[in-house]
């Protein structure tokens, strides 16, 4: 049966706010979809962005982008006033997002909002979020990097960066508060989420979400699970990912994210990518996985090189992986993009 739908990002539905939201335009695309005879929507990544206000350089591979939250929905809930967020400044072109605003005045807002979250509203606002096994991680992180001011974690005191217990346990103790803001964020995303997603599905519109291979080495996802990565003893790449030189780039593409450990990955059922595909489709109805050669085959650039020229081809999981996906999560609808004839494999 085929079907026929749009690309648009999240962050490109109009705003008077500095970026799309998952408020009233985003319910508006999802009609204009309909009224076109549309039964899919495309995005882009969702999660939080970090270095070079990208998608695809995310601080996680499970949460929500804050800067998606929509403040006239939380003041509908009751939780903001209109006068606190409509007269900051938002960016001075509103066809371009203007993420140094956002990063000025968005946190600040939000931290209003999640103040009056009482716990009776936490519980109603579907509190199931509480029991995602990759949010106190994220939260802790996201609260170590706000106390050292942005800096990436491999920057971070020795005993946070290799994740000591005790000295994990004394920053929770000492941040308990910053890590309660960045758990409401997320609640408040998911329930935005949530809710645009049942508009969208009653509508006949399924929405097919964007999920990068690689992860950012500046992220909860590497500094959470650093056997899952290619990392010497300090927690930095060996190798790091990219593509090699073509017709289009002449020193190829130096992407610099760090590269999976299959092996460590398939000894272990693919354990962190089954979570992970599996957390995808708490969003999203079909997902497509960015750069899917990646799972036959990888290039591996060594770490500190200035362009992609040294690197070399490595062999994927191949469709073992797959295998161990559908085990854990039945059939799933997963697509990739279609790069014609490459090898045989």
């Amino acid at each position: 049966m085929r079907k026929a739908g749009i690309l648009m990002p999240i962050s490109a539905l109009p705003s008077p706010y500095g970026i799309g939201t998952l408020g009233a335009a985003a319910r508006e695309f999802v009609d204009f979809l309909v009224r076109g005879g549309q039964s899919c929507w495309q995005i882009l990544p969702v999660g939080p962005t970090s270095y070079g206000d990208s998608p695809y350089q995310s601080f996680s591979s499970f949460a929500g982008n804050p800067y998606f939250i929509d403040l006239d929905t939380l003041a509908e809930w009751g939780f903001l006033e209109p006068e606190e967020y409509q007269s900051l400044d938002w960016g001075s072109d509103p066809e371009r997002v203007d993420y140094e605003a956002l990063y000025r005045n968005r946190f600040a807002v939000l931290r209003l909002a999640c103040s009056r979250l009482k716990r009776g509203d936490l519980f109603q606002l579907r509190g199931v979020l509480w029991k995602a096994d990759w949010l106190e991680d994220y939260a802790l992180f996201m609260a170590l990097k706000d106390r050292y001011d942005g800096a990436p974690w491999l920057e971070w005191p020795e005993e946070l960066r290799l994740r000591r217990p005790a000295a994990l346990e004394r920053a929770r103790k000492e941040l308990a508060g910053e890590i309660d803001f960045w758990t409401r964020v997320q609640l408040l995303f998911f329930c935005q989420w949530w809710s645009l997603k049942e508009y969208a599905n009653e509508k006949g519109v399924s929405i097919i979400g964007d999920l990068p291979i690689y992860v950012s080495i500046d992220s909860a996802d590497v500094w959470a699970s650093p056997e899952q990565f290619q990392l010497d003893a300090t927690g930095r790449p060996t190798e790091v990912a990219g593509c090699p030189p073509d017709g289009f780039a002449a020193d190829g593409q130096l992407w610099g994210n760090p590269l999976f450990d299959w092996e460590a990955m398939k000894a272990d059922g693919y354990r962190w990518w089954i979570r992970r595909i599996a957390a995808q489709f708490q969003l999203y109805d079909t997902l497509r996985i960015d750069h899917f050669r990646g799972f036959d085959e990888y290039y591996a650039i060594p770490a500190g090189d200035a362009t992609a020229r040294n690197g070399h081809w490595r062999p994927g999981p191949g469709i073992g992986f797959f295998r161990a996906v559908e085990a854990a999560l039945g059939p799933r609808d997963i697509i990739a993009e279609d790069l014609g004839f490459l090898t045989p494999s």
